[in-house]
């Protein structure tokens, strides 16, 4: 297996970077650009908010059938697959017509892409030693906040330069070379032993999962986070393109520039885990968020960049440490496991633009925050259940 600090553990690790910065660049690309498209496509702030939600739920959907065909096919040939089909599905929302064509582009490009974070999470679980594990979860975590930074990031300044179409094409060339670059990099698997297609097994491997309530509450607060976090960083847009702000597109871009934050938290966090109970790092993730939200309710611009930092920091701490959680905490069919933790997580996402569309609608940004604090106080009693089960855990297993 894999160990920390070889040649063959930064390859992978690094492969497997490339991979999920490309798949998260690709699919938070079209966020800053959401006040553009309302206004080009004719189209509410809810309906706009949609080509960011769907495609999370429909990642939450298909992460069931890559599940199953990693299992079987092995995760290196499900990730390549879902490198290239991510790639066509860039290309196809490049060219759309009309929001409708644009939004079924997104369904397929979210399709594609969907089989990447199963297969990686899978890949490491099975081909990592534990001491190794927790730290490439929490690298391979750090490239996705990267990634989806970079990728709106990018998209702001592009559109603002050229135009939304420029901007997505550029992403399709992007996209190609760090595909390529995990076909080079990314290590043979040898510990994988491939399972049959069977749907019983299947069914039965995701209720095992789900009666366990190790797993089952790191699935809700993975998801009721997401929630939360998404509908932040999809609102703030509409709010800071307002009075008094009126930023424009690509200072929107810019605005995910705080993600960075996320990608430090994120490997500070596998290594805090090996220090800390995995719980005591998911509750000081939660109070940085807790902070930072109070924090955007001031109007001062810089005040609520520093809030989108410290927001980030502490979402991203979070959220690996409940991932690794999962990866730890699974018996048997690792793979499913950490399928079905993104499955909620995902489908939590999917759901921010119904919660916090209608708050917004009815109060605007301060409702939408007095809606996020409501999710932390349902999340700090999940954390609050983990840590009695994490404190009657033997040595072992906490370890």
């Amino acid at each position: 297996m894999i160990d920390i600090k070889t040649k063959t553990f930064w390859r992978a690790v690094f492969a497997l970077g490339a991979a999920a910065l490309m798949t998260f660049a690709n699919l938070y690309f079209p966020q800053p650009l959401l006040p553009h498209f309302s206004e080009s496509f004719g189209v509410s702030e809810t309906t706009a908010s949609l080509l960011v939600s769907v495609p999370l739920f429909v990642l939450g959907i298909t992460f069931f059938i890559y599940t199953a065909l990693s299992d079987a096919f092995g995760r290196r040939p499900i990730i390549f697959t879902a490198l290239g089909l991510g790639i066509l599905g860039t290309i196809a929302v490049s060219a759309a017509p009309t929001f409708e064509v644009m939004l079924a582009g997104r369904i397929f490009q979210a399709a594609g892409l969907a089989g990447i974070p199963v297969a990686a999470m899978a890949y490491i679980s099975e081909e990592f030693k534990m001491r190794a594990m927790t730290v490439a979860v929490g690298a391979y975590i750090s490239c996705n906040s990267l990634g989806g930074m970079s990728g709106r990031v990018l998209s702001g300044v592009l559109t603002d330069v050229w135009n939304w179409r420029t901007a997505f094409l550029v992403m399709t060339v992007l996209s190609a070379v760090l595909a390529a670059l995990v076909y080079m990099l990314l290590p043979r698997s040898r510990e994988f032993q491939a399972r049959p297609l069977k749907l019983r097994t299947i069914i039965q491997d995701n209720k095992d999962h789900l009666a366990s309530p190790l797993l089952r509450d790191a699935y809700i607060l993975g998801g009721l986070h997401f929630l939360m976090f998404m509908g932040i960083f999809t609102f703030i847009t509409y709010y800071l393109s307002r009075e008094p702000f009126h930023a424009s597109t690509g200072v929107l871009g810019l605005l995910f520039l705080t993600y960075s934050a996320g990608t430090i938290s994120s490997t500070l966090a596998g290594k805090a885990a090996q220090r800390f109970n995995q719980t005591t790092c998911m509750a000081a993730g939660m109070v940085c968020m807790a902070v930072s939200l109070a924090l955007t309710l001031i109007p001062v611009f810089p005040v609520i960049i520093g809030a989108l930092f410290l927001l980030c920091f502490g979402f991203f701490f979070t959220h690996s440490t409940s991932s690794a959680w999962v990866t730890r905490h699974a018996t048997h069919a690792r793979a499913s496991a950490s399928g079905l933790y993104l499955t909620f997580y995902y489908l939590g996402g999917g759901f921010s633009s119904f919660y916090d569309g209608v708050l917004w609608s009815i109060a605007g940004w301060n409702a939408v925050i007095a809606g996020s604090f409501v999710i932390l106080a349902v999340t700090t009693v999940i954390t609050m259940r983990m840590k009695h089960m994490e404190d009657q855990l033997p040595k072992t297993q906490q370890e």
